[in-house]
């Protein structure tokens, strides 16, 4: 009896089953009951395209061709201007290529090395030597621990009397013996700061800095001095009439004479109570 209810009920099922998986094949299959292919649209356009054109091409092709011959040309033609480059162009490029590798070269120097300076040789500067204003002076001197050797140095004397500095040379360029000559007299001929009866002090200092700059390790210093001494001539006068002008502890003939009117009272006075003294017997034993 069971089965008898059930039975009706599992035939609506399977129908219902049915109808569903017919309707999913209708969808994949054509009005015949045959499967058709996917519609490729780019083939169609193509295969429409050459029948409505035939061989003839269009607008836009012919143009694309021009522009890519064009392009061909253009780059064949750069292509040649390359290949065909003087060789005064070449050897430019590399000079250019060459200069920039050398520019870019840097000398590396040991922190630990002490500044350069100088060492004078002429004259000999283990003693001062003087010179009389109107003379021309000679200074020759060797560079040493120079490790950056200057562009051009700059020669100068510094007078401390004065605190004046006086140029010798200027922009001079360096050689690893050096020399210049100063004309003490054509100086001081036309002088606005004369020089004076003093000593001076030689500086050579590299001509891109300051003179009191602190030079680095192996660069040229202006702490390394020489000293001389320069004095102005005189003309004769007698030693009675004479004026040391630098000398503060000289005397004129009047305080001489003075000194000595002191020296015989004081002599006088002493012989005088000498012999007062033993007439009374004041010395007598």
């Amino acid at each position: 009896m069971r089965f008898t209810y059930l039975f009706p009920l599992a035939c609506l099922l399977l129908l219902a089953v049915l109808s569903k998986a017919w309707q999913l094949e209708e969808m994949h299959m054509g009005s015949h009951g045959q499967l058709l292919p996917r519609q490729d649209d780019s083939e169609t356009t193509t295969d429409a395209d050459s029948a409505t054109t035939g061989a003839t091409p269009t607008a836009d092709s012919s143009a694309s061709e021009t522009e890519t011959s064009t392009s061909t040309r253009s780059s064949n033609d750069d292509s040649d201007s390359e290949t065909t480059e003087s060789p005064s162009t070449t050897s430019t490029r590399r000079s250019t290529s060459s200069h920039t590798s050398s520019s870019n070269k840097t000398t590396s120097i040991d922190a630990r090395l002490p500044p350069g300076g100088i060492s004078v040789l002429t004259p000999a500067a283990t003693s001062t030597t003087y010179y009389k204003v109107g003379d021309t002076l000679t200074f020759v001197w060797n560079y040493t621990s120079l490790s950056v050797t200057p562009s051009a140095v700059n020669v100068i004397a510094s007078c401390s009397m004065n605190s004046e500095t006086y140029t010798i040379s200027s922009n001079m360029s360096v050689s690893e013996t050096q020399s210049v000559e100063w004309d003490t007299g054509k100086y001081q001929a036309n002088a606005t700061i004369p020089l004076l009866t003093a000593t001076y002090t030689l500086i050579v200092y590299d001509e891109s800095k300051d003179v009191d700059d602190v030079a680095s390790a192996g660069e040229l210093s202006s702490q390394n001095r020489y000293y001389f001494g320069m004095y102005i001539s005189q003309p004769y006068e007698d030693l009675e009439n004479f004026v040391c002008a630098t000398c503060s502890g000289a005397l004129s003939s009047m305080e001489a004479q003075a000194l000595k009117f002191g020296v015989g009272m004081a002599l006088i006075t002493v012989a005088t109570f000498t012999w007062f003294a033993s007439g009374f017997g004041a010395f007598a034993t």
